[in-house]
């Protein structure tokens, strides 16, 4: 009881830590009652841990009925604890791999183009050609299908191997692909309606047309016809799905007994062939309905009558008249349109022969085929080979059933096709192959009149074949956009995701039905075809570049169950595709890359985040690994440096960032691209501090984004912020991918005591950055730079070159004015010459320096004459060397001597003020008021005495000592500043303010002035010193960068 109270107390403190956010396990359980839990178990070692890992023999149940959903592991397991979910009971998936992958790919591959193209395409390609379309294309498929692993079609497998991106675009062209095959099944079933089984049902009449006009009756009659199909078909699939699936058994039926019908037709041949007569003139086929006798005349009685042939290509009907060129240049003959297997044609037609496009009484060719037109109009039948893998959810064994079902049905119907290839140019004549409408042969479909018993066989078998096709399509189309508009990947997709109360997808039937309107308005089949090859083919090149990918990649979660598979297989077949894409249509080709780049940039930018483990991300990492190792082979060249940046931030208590304006430079400072490490530090132990740390980091990152710097954020944990910013400093970065620059402010009010700290890790970074021999970048008065949201509408930006840092003071101003806000600021450079120094030749020598880097930048040479130390200088050097003397003697301690530093100093000066009025230098502030150089200079007792009664003074009020111990203590301490006082601090001191007049002269106004950082001193004695020099090298301005080169050339007149 006593052990629950304090767990009650525990959820009510604030600071407590809850069981999802601790990485420890959560031990409010009292040890009793785990013991009683886990008794009997023989789990006492794992006790302890069974809050968070659960026993096997718990989990197996869980692990084994495991299904791979379209969404992630996080959601799958939201979606299991829905409560209406678990109302619903799925039915488990009862199929196998013939009912469920091999029939329903045969229904879709043997099609459309096998009864109604394919006579056709062996008359226009020859038998060779065609042989050759249609191994390549059962290649390309096949290559594809041998490691399909069925984990949920090809839009699930793209998607979760190459990322929403990729799955997004290829998936809508997938669906676009199905769309329009089923616009193509559709024109197929309304072409074997109309011109086989009912002619005069011809809306539009073409009886008596010619040419153009007949072609543009006909495509109007498929349209009119079409649009009426696509509407019954859409409301059959809305109202009874479950009739679609039941109804594709007896569709695939008709399909079986239609090949058997020809192959039964072909052996007939061979002993039986049947009596075909086909009318040629020449070698033109013509047109059986133009004529009733095939002779131009005939004799009856004595007399020679002409005949209906004669009078369609001569200008009256007797024997004198004026006929056509080619008419009374050739005979007429009649031949056998299917002479038989053992006729010994197939010689003849192994190269194809065109037939006519421009007379009005011949079989004419609606299209002039080539062979890349061919290879588009025949690649769509083999792209039901989707049909398994598009029904994993049904398979009781998708990674069993869907590679052997697969196999099977490509076997299968490759041998189909390709004896049909044989067998059509074995037995039929090549006039009549290349008939594709049937108008040689009496209307007939051309592969009907190969089959036994009859031709009605093959024409009611392909139609009920192509319907039963086109409901597939329509009812797999919506069910493919319903699962993209789930996934959630493009948003305007989302409202397509719903339906009706049993899951059917209401909206996305809808726009699947408009889109299917779009092929019927195009009308014609040979049209459509290419259209959907080239989605189909761009994704099976994607299915190809996924799994090749996954493997070469070596991804532990790819183990794909056929054993013959190999990464070169998904090379080729990507590769046949891509190259089946441009002989198909180049420009079909490119609309369709055009359309999947637009989607593809459509996801990045707009599209929901998903974090599916693809393997775009495994191609990044590998990227960045060759790119780590190449990079350790040798520094870069002068050419290639750029700023690899590593920014120094300070949290606040609350982990909020300080000093904000230090992204902004950075982003302001990043035109050279390149790396950039945000780090901070959090004083503490790992154990303890890391939620702080977290937060940090999200302060970090959040900054970046708002200031749009790209890069890397990194707090480090360390018991002292002295040691952590050491260590962001020596390991920050990956192998030859580090930082180069360290960019870290000015500290702020050093001379307080609180501050001194910043102070001694300040100093320290310097040392540190020296010895590593990286550049340093300070920024003084941080808060006074711009923000990437203003403008510099005009304005100069001031280099004081003083000492050669490699370039550094060069480069930084060049990329600062490919920033819009430095932009249209100048850029100025000073130099200083000595007086032994010629400053026009130094001019000289500059300004052809900066032409050979292409700069464009005003130069001046600015001259320091040497004068005498002023009394000011003796002063400020003899206080800021004693101060520290007299607190040693004090014995305070550093907190309190730090914090007697600014005092000293400020009376120091203002006795200095009083005495010397006149030498005020007006543009400093009071705090920091200095003295110039004076007309009447002191002498050094006069400097001596002013210091006797400053530090008297300071010493009596600040220690509370007696009268009597002031004036010993400070006596003493003038003997020893008198001895102790270094001559090197003094002409430091008298350089810096000499310099710093300088600068404020003419860089007073400047937007910014970029100036050489001074080296800290080498010892660990003197470091205030150091600060002070600083502090009046840079007095009086506003925005100044001090840089420190990092031993190395930065910048080069080489392109």
């Amino acid at each position: 009881r006593l052990n629950l109270t304090n767990v009650s107390s525990l959820k009510g403190n604030k600071n407590a830590t809850s069981k999802e956010s601790s990485p420890f396990i959560n031990s409010s359980t009292s040890d009793v009652e785990k013991s009683q839990q886990y008794d009997g178990k023989n789990m006492a070692l794992f006790e302890e841990e069974m809050d968070t890992s659960p026993m096997v023999s718990s989990m197996l149940s869980s692990l084994a009925n495991y299904s791979n959903l379209t969404q992630g592991s996080k959601e799958h397991e939201e979606a299991e604890n829905n409560e209406e979910a678990r109302k619903k009971t799925v039915q488990a998936p009862r199929m196998g791999t013939i009912m469920g992958v091999y029939l329903p790919c045969l229904q879709n591959i043997l099609g459309v183009i096998l009864f109604l193209r394919m006579t056709w395409l062996v008359g226009a390609g020859g038998v060779l050609g065609t042989f050759t379309i249609v191994f390549m294309c059962c290649s390309t498929v096949s290559l594809k299908h041998t490691y399909t692993t069925g984990a949920g079609g090809s839009y699930y497998m793209i998607s979760r191997s190459l990322g929403p991106e990729f799955g997004g675009a290829v998936g809508i062209c997938f669906y676009l692909g199905t769309t329009f095959a089923g616009a193509m099944y559709i024109l197929g079933c309304i072409e074997i309606l109309l011109i086989y089984i009912v002619p005069a049902a011809a809306i539009f009449k073409m009886e008596g047309l010619e040419g153009a006009e007949a072609e543009a009756a006909l495509l109007n009659n498929m349209r009119v016809y079409g649009t009426i199909v696509l509407s019954f078909m859409a409301l059959v699939v809305f109202v009874g799905v479950k009739y679609v699936n039941k109804l594709a058994l007896v569709f695939l039926a008709c399909v079986i007994l239609s090949i058997l019908a020809v192959y039964a037709g072909v052996i007939k041949t061979s002993f039986d062939p049947p009596d075909f007569p086909v009318c040629v003139l020449g070698n033109r086929t013509l047109v059986s309905k133009g004529f009733d006798i095939c002779a131009k005349t005939i004799e009856r009685g004595n007399a020679t009558v002409t005949t209906k042939l004669w009078r369609a290509f001569c200008d009256s009907e007797f024997l004198n008249a004026t006929c056509d060129e080619y008419f009374t240049n050739n005979n007429i003959s009649q031949i056998q349109g299917i002479p038989g297997i053992t006729s010994g044609i197939l010689a003849a037609v192994l190269d194809p022969e065109a037939p006519e496009t421009n007379t009005n009484r011949y079989v004419l060719a609606d299209i002039t085929s080539f062979f890349t037109l061919l290879v588009g109009i025949y690649f769509p039948s083999v792209t039901g080979i989707m049909a398994g893998s598009n029904r994993s959810g049904d398979l009781q064994d998708a990674q069993k059933s869907i590679p052997i079902g697969t196999i099977m049905a490509i076997i299968t119907t490759s041998i189909i096709y390709m004896s049909s290839v044989i067998l059509f140019g074995a037995c039929v004549d090549g006039v009549v192959l290349r008939d594709k409408f049937g108008e040689g042969v009496n209307g007939n479909l051309v592969i009907g009149t190969l089959a036994w018993p009859s031709p009605w066989v093959i024409v009611f078998g392909s139609f009920f074949s192509t319907c039963g096709a086109g409901l597939q399509s329509l009812t797999g189309a919506p069910r493919l956009l319903q699962a993209i508009a789930r996934d959630g990947i493009i948003p305007f997709l989302r409202v397509f995701g719903h339906g009706k109360a049993n899951g059917e997808p209401t909206w996305a039937l809808l726009l699947t039905a408009c889109i299917c309107e779009i092929g019927i308005l195009i009308a014609s089949l040979d049209a459509v075809a290419p259209i959907l090859s080239m989605f189909f083919l761009m994704c099976y090149m994607f299915v190809n570049l996924a799994c090749a990918l996954q493997t070469l990649l070596r991804t532990p979660n790819w183990r794909p169950r056929f054993k013959f598979y190999h990464w070169a297989l998904s090379l080729l077949g990507m590769s046949l595709c891509l190259t089946l894409m441009f002989l198909c249509s180049w420009y079909y080709a490119i609309v369709a890359m055009v359309i999947a780049s637009c989607i593809y940039k459509y996801i990045e930018f707009c599209g929901a985040e998903k974090e599916w483990g693809d393997g775009i991300r495994g191609i990044s990492l590998s990227a960045a690994r060759y790119a780590l190792m190449r990079l350790e082979e040798g520094p870069p060249h002068t050419k290639n440096w750029r700023p690899q940046i590593l920014v120094l931030m300070s949290l606040d208590a609350e982990q909020n960032v300080e000093q904000p304006r230090l992204l902004s430079l950075t982003s302001q400072l990043k035109a050279g691209k390149g790396l950039t490490i945000v780090g901070a530090c959090v004083e503490g132990t790992y154990l303890n501090n890391q939620p702080q740390a977290q937060k940090g980091d999200q302060s970090l990152r959040k900054l970046m984004e708002v200031e749009k710097v790209k890069g890397f954020s990194q707090v480090v944990i360390s018991s002292n912020l002295r040691d952590a910013t050491s260590h962001l400093i020596q390991a920050g970065g990956l192998g030859g991918l580090h930082h180069n620059t360290v960019l870290v402010s000015f500290p702020r009010n050093w001379k307080q005591a609180e501050e001194h700290h910043r102070c001694r890790n300040f100093i320290e970074v310097v040392r540190e950055t020296t010895a590593a021999h990286l550049a340093l970048l300070v920024p003084k008065n941080i808060s006074a730079y711009p923000s990437n949201g203003e403008r510099f509408t005009e304005g100069h930006i001031d280099v004081w070159w003083i000492v050669h840092d490699g370039g550094m003071l060069m480069l930084l101003p060049f990329l600062l004015r490919h920033h819009k806000v430095w932009r249209k600021c100048k850029m100025r450079i000073f130099t200083v010459a000595q007086m032994d120094d010629n400053s026009i030749q130094m001019k000289k020598d500059l300004m052809t320096f900066l032409y050979h880097l292409r700069f464009d930048a005003e130069v001046e040479v600015v001259e320091m004459h040497e004068s005498d130390i002023s009394a000011y200088t003796y002063e400020k050097t003899l206080v800021m060397e004693q101060r520290s003397q007299i607190l040693k003697e004090m014995h305070l301690t550093k907190n309190e001597r730090e914090r007697e530093i600014q005092s000293i100093t400020d009376v120091s000066r203002g006795s200095i003020r009083r005495k010397n009025p006149s030498n005020l230098h007006p543009q400093r502030s009071i705090a920091e008021e200095s003295v110039g150089g004076s007309g009447e200079e002191k002498s050094e007792e006069e400097v001596a005495a002013v210091s006797h009664f400053v530090l008297c003074a300071i010493i009596h009020q600040v220690c509370d000592f007696s009268y009597k111990e002031t004036i010993t203590l400070t006596k003493k301490s003038l003997q020893c500043g008198v001895s102790y006082r270094n001559h090197s601090n003094v002409r430091r001191m008298h350089h810096a303010q000499k310099l710093n007049e300088v600068i404020v002269k003419k860089s007073q106004e400047a937007k910014l002035v970029l100036l050489n950082m001074p080296g800290p001193p080498k010892n660990r004695t003197g470091e205030e010193n150091y600060m002070e020099f600083l502090e009046v090298l840079t007095e009086g301005l506003n925005r100044v960068l001090l840089v420190r080169g990092g031993g190395r050339e930065v910048i080069t007149i080489y392109s």
